[in-house]
Parts: structure tokens; sequence; C-alpha cells
């Protein structure tokens, strides 16, 4: 407990898994697989297991599919770590299966667009899977007042060994002949490789230094037990009114925000014929500006409270959804990217925060409460992701699948503006 060594190896995981959600899932590999997939078939058209449709629907699809099974089996995964201990044992198996899998879309160059579909699904599960049992190990690392400290450091670990490894790539692909690489797509292969190996590389660190504390043998009562649990909070809404409607916010927002951070790079390339380098550029845009505004609306919120700020992104994030309709110029989607990154961030960080407030206060197991504000957020990353692809599909425009992210946005404000506790707000709170 408290000890510099373990909370170090614990931040290491993040500095190791992080390089997944920058370059994986944000930057490189949404790229390159709009490009190879429509070199491969000629146009956006790909077939997928002899089913005809555009590759942008597809991958909108794949990545619904990736939350759902994570949100199928949270609850397992949730039981097992706070029950059955081993925490160690399935976060090297979560991460081994997610850095593999990574490893594998070296080998996917667009005819086989079934493997590379899979490898992607696979790497999305091992990502999310492994986070579940990386988070569990915080309460036994270090003491309750320092979680807020240890967990922000653990962020921060992710953040700059991510753009060290997204900066490295972007050299390699904008100047494959200084590494020996030959041109075309090979440095981009080579990124998702380097990610598979940086991330079961700098896991090893956690692995060999963090305890591993077996506490009950798995059976059966273990493995139900996380979906019991779920059962419990959901029908404990009942008596918590603020809390119902906030989740319900929540949910329909956070399938406008996830929706957008997934699919933006695709819009880029697509909708508006960004190249590779510049697309990357803008992901490290929003990474840098995140972090202020974090800070800012986090400010914002201690003057007028959880509720006004959330208020005023969503506000923000529905001119967002208009503008990036409108959107024709390169300088006005970097625009658009930096008011992305700055409420990005803000929202991000009071979600979570507002909902702890919410909270019963004579809750002693929150761990439950907050295995099923993960599972409401996999859903509505399902959701939003599926309604994204669908809408695309029906209506041939990825401009009509973000316009009508607005729809979601606006549901989240009518929703949060049910929400009436005083600990939302300061001035009640002191009154």
């Amino acid at each position: 407990m408290n000890q510099k060594k373990v909370i170090n190896a614990w931040c290491m995981y993040d500095w190791a898994n992080s390089v997944y959600s920058l370059t994986i899932t944000t930057a490189i590999f949404p790229i390159y697989y709009e490009a190879v997939t429509k070199e491969a078939f000629g146009s956006d058209i790909v077939s997928f297991f002899g089913f005809q449709l555009p590759n942008t629907v597809l991958y909108s699809y794949a990545l619904s599919c990736s939350f759902l099974i994570v949100a199928a089996i949270l609850p397992l995964l949730t039981g097992i770590a706070d029950y059955g201990g081993r925490k160690k044992s399935f976060l090297k198996f979560f991460a081994s299966l997610g850095s593999f899998s990574c490893i594998m879309l070296f080998f996917f160059d667009g005819p086989n667009i079934e493997f590379g579909i899979a490898c992607a699904v696979f790497a999305s599960v091992g990502y999310s899977g492994s986070l579940v049992f990386y988070d569990a190990f915080l309460p036994e690392i270090v003491s309750q007042e320092r979680y807020d400290v240890v967990s922000a450091k653990g962020y921060s670990f992710g953040y700059f060994g991510s753009v060290i490894l997204l900066l490295i790539n972007l050299a390699m692909i904008q100047m494959p002949e200084a590494f020996g690489i030959p041109p075309g797509t090979t440095a981009a292969k080579i990124s998702f490789l380097m990610v598979g190996l940086w991330w079961i590389g700098f896991a090893q660190i956690p692995f060999r230094i963090l305890p591993d504390q077996v506490r009950n043998r798995i059976d059966s009562s273990i493995l139900i037990n996380g979906y019991q649990e779920i059962r419990k909070v959901w029908l404990s809404l009942k008596d918590s009114p603020h809390l119902k409607k906030y989740l319900t916010s929540f949910f329909f927002y956070t399938m406008g925000v996830q929706t957008v951070m997934y699919m933006a790079p695709l819009y880029g390339t697509k909708v508006l014929q960004l190249t590779t380098d510049k697309l990357i550029i803008t992901v490290l845009l929003i990474q840098l500006v995140a972090i202020p505004g974090s800070y800012g609306f986090a400010k914002l919120s201690q003057r007028k409270g959880n509720k006004f700020a959330l208020m005023v992104m969503l506000v923000i994030w529905i001119f967002v959804c208009y503008f990036a309709y409108t959107v024709t110029k390169e300088i006005e989607f970097y625009v658009l990217a930096t008011v992305v990154g700055l409420i990005m961030g803000g929202i991000q960080a009071l979600s979570r925060a507002t909902y702890s407030k919410l909270i019963p206060k004579s809750t002693i197991d929150t761990a439950s409460y907050f295995s099923f504000f993960d599972v409401t957020y996999n859903l509505g990353v399902v959701c939003g992701t599926f309604a994204y692809g669908l809408i695309e599909h029906i209506t041939g425009s990825m401009r009509n699948s973000t316009i009508a992210l607005a729809v979601f946005f606006i549901l989240g404000i009518v929703f949060l503006s049910m929400v009436k506790s005083p600990l939302l707000n300061p001035s009640q709170r002191q009154s």
C-alpha cells in the first residue's frame, strides 16, 4: 500500500496501453483502413462475407460490435475482479489479446477485410477488458485519500507515452526513406506492429511488480455476482430519480460524444479528402487542448455547478454537429477539432464526477454503481456508432450522420434539465 515502486508500475500500464486508443482507434488505423479498402475494392463499397456495404459503415458496425461484447461481459469481469481476485492473470490475458490483435493488423492490407475487422474488434475487447482489472488494482495499492492523485498520474503517463509513439509513427509516415521504409502503406502497417509491441512490452513492468491477491476460487457464484450487482443498481434507481435522469442524459450525450471521437478521422479523410499527416496533426491538436479544456470546465463547475457546466458543453456539442455538417475547408476542420478537444476533455472529466456526487450517500459498494456507469457508457457507444453507420448506409452521406448526432445532445440536455439535485449547484449547497 502506497509504495512508490508499485504505484509507478501501475501507472506504466497506462503508458503501455494508451498507444492503442490514440494510434489504432483515433489517429492512424481509421485513415489507413479507409484508404486500403477503397483501393482494394475500387470504391467505397466493400464486400464483407458476401454483404455489400460502404467501408465506413462497416467500420461503424464493427465498433458497435466490440463495445456490445464489452458491455455484455463487463459485469462478469467486475465480479471476478471484486470477489475472485486474480486481477493480474486476467489483466495479462486481455492485454495479450489486445496487443496481439494490434500486431496482426500488420497483415491487413485491404482485400482481407474480414481479417482486419476481426483484429480491430478483438483489439478493442482486449483494451476495454484489461481496463476493468487495471482500475480494480487502485484500491489495493493506494489509500483512499490518494486515489485522485495516483489516478491523474496514470492518466499523465498514458498521455505522454501515446503522444511519443504517435510522433514517431508520424515521422515514419512523413519521411519513410529516413527510416529505410519503402513508400506506400508500409510505414502505417509498421505503426500497428509497434503499438502491439509497445503495449505488451511495457506491460511487463506492471505484470512483474503489481501484487496478485487471490481471495476466492472462481466459481459460479462469483461469475454471476457482477450481473446480480448490476440488477440491484438498476432496481435502486427508482429511489434515486435524479440519478436515473442523469444516467439517461449521460447515455444520450455519450452516444454523441464518443461517436464523434471515433468517426472524426474517417469523416476528415472521406468527406474532406484530408491527407493522413494532416489528420494525425489534427488528433494531436485535440489531445493538446483537451487538458486545458478539462481544467477550464472544472473551474466553471466550481463556480456555477456541474449541471451548468455540462449544459454549456452540450450546447457547444450541438453547434459542433452543425458546423461539421457544413464544413468544407481544411482550416474550418482545424477550428472544429480545437473546439472538440476543449469540450471533450471537460465533458469526460465532469461526467464521472457528477455521477459520483449523485450516488446515494448510504452506498457502501460504490464499485457496483461504477460498473453500471461503465455498462451505460459502452451501450451508449454501441447505439451511437451503430446509428451513425446506419444513417450513412441509408442516406449515403456521412454529413447526414453527423448532423443527426445533434439529436442525441438535445435529448441529453432535456433529461439533464430535469435533474434538480442541489449537489450540482454551488449556490443551493451553500444555502
